[in-house]
């Protein structure tokens, strides 16, 4: 069952306000000579993860919502089972992108309930773009902010809902022509077989956003991903109607798993 829409709103509401502060953050120190560590997962980390992890997490403990975000010491799957709803958050998706200084990383917030992600936010910080579900979860919009200090009813009130679109003769498909797996190959092959294919690139979760706005159609992804890396993306993608299902089951991806891992997924609206 959905969360009411009273709370609900004031949740999005600040996981809107604490997406765009974590950008903040984050814009401090993009331009930068920041130090780059390496993780036991030999995953890189920046000051702008920890900046932008601590602000958000300052917004989300207001709520009494639990949180599971790649920064934060992971909560055991003992006590996180019990949770109804969790906070999913990648304070900076993408870091390999920060570190490379092409624009093409975000900040992702999601809600999960019941292991379903219902509310979903992914903001740019480079440019200043947001992406985010309605309290329901049954519609997502983007809107362009002129300044970071915008407030909510600003923001929402200029948002322009996002509509995907059906492949019209050719179908664009999220992947990279130089750093294809096998897996991801012969998907496009089958693909291939059947359409004609035009690859598209992006990086971190702006590709689950391509497929929202109606800029590409298929997403295949055979490489590991973490939760935090899809949640918000996929609460973006279901709220208008594109299925993000796991590649062996066919069925929506879930979350606050035992073990933080996604299988392997395609993200694809059918029209």
């Amino acid at each position: 069952m959905r969360a009411q829409s009273k709370p609900m709103n004031t949740y999005l509401a600040t996981a809107i306000a604490a997406a765009i502060a974590g950008g903040k953050e984050i814009m401090s120190v993009y331009n930068t000579s920041f130090a780059v560590e390496q993780k036991e997962d030999d995953s890189p980390l920046t000051q702008a993860d920890k900046n932008a992890n601590e602000v958000i997490n300052s917004f989300l403990t207001d709520t009494p919502i639990p949180i599971i975000s790649e920064e934060n010491k992971q909560t055991d799957y003992t006590e996180r089972k019990t949770w109804k709803q969790c906070w999913i958050v990648d304070p900076l998706d993408g870091t390999k992108e920060f570190i490379k200084r092409n624009g093409e990383f975000t900040v992702n917030i999601a809600l999960v309930e019941e292991g379903s992600p219902l509310l979903g936010v992914i903001y740019v910080p480079v440019f200043k773009t947001l992406y985010f579900t309605n309290e329901t979860g049954s519609e997502a919009y983007k809107v362009q902010l002129e300044t970071e200090n915008e407030s909510i009813e600003e923001i929402l009130s200029k948002a322009t809902p996002l509509h995907p679109e059906a492949p019209n003769g050719v179908v664009k498909i999220v992947g990279s022509r130089s750093h294809l797996n096998e897996d991801t190959k012969t998907f496009i092959e089958k693909v291939e077989s059947e359409q004609e294919v035009e690859i598209v690139s992006k990086g971190s979760s702006l590709k689950f956003c391509l497929v929202a706005e109606g800029n590409a159609h298929i997403y295949p992804r055979y490489a590991p991903t973490m939760e935090w890396d899809t949640a918000a993306g996929q609460a973006i993608c279901e709220a208008v109607g594109v299925e993000v299902l796991n590649a062996a089951t066919q069925k929506p991806m879930k979350y606050n798993k035992e073990n933080l891992l996604n299988d392997y997924f395609i993200v694809q609206y059918g029209g």
